[in-house]
């Protein structure tokens, strides 16, 4: 069983930064991608941003050029940097990993935009 456990959300102002983070419980070369989802109040969740195990990344056409998705393997650790941001990114963002097993969720963390 994969613990996931994310870090960094809060409030910030429109324009503002934050760095989400997500340590696993286990190397993360063990995973097949590990991605983003977020979820604003009355919304489905949506994937925001994912990374395979090769690196490559995709986003979301909202977050393009805005976030960024990175991994440190030392530190089994996977974040997200994301800059001007909106309060359209307002949500609860969740790490989730996928393995040849399953998949696994974090608990998630509060962002939220607003002035």
């Amino acid at each position: 069983q994969v613990q996931l456990v994310e870090s960094g959300g809060g409030l910030v102002q429109p324009g503002g930064s934050l760095r989400l983070s997500c340590a696993a419980s286990e190397s993360i070369f063990s995973f097949n991608a590990m991605g983003w989802y977020r979820q604003a109040p009355g919304k489905e969740r949506e994937l925001v941003a994912a990374i395979t195990s090769g690196g490559s990344t995709d986003y979301v056409d909202s977050v393009k050029g805005r976030f960024t998705i990175s991994r440190e393997t030392a530190k089994n650790t996977v974040y997200l940097q994301m800059n001007s941001l909106k309060p359209e990114d307002t949500a609860v963002y969740y790490c989730i990993t996928l393995k040849d097993n399953g998949s696994y969720w974090g608990q998630g963390t509060q962002v939220t935009v607003s002035s």
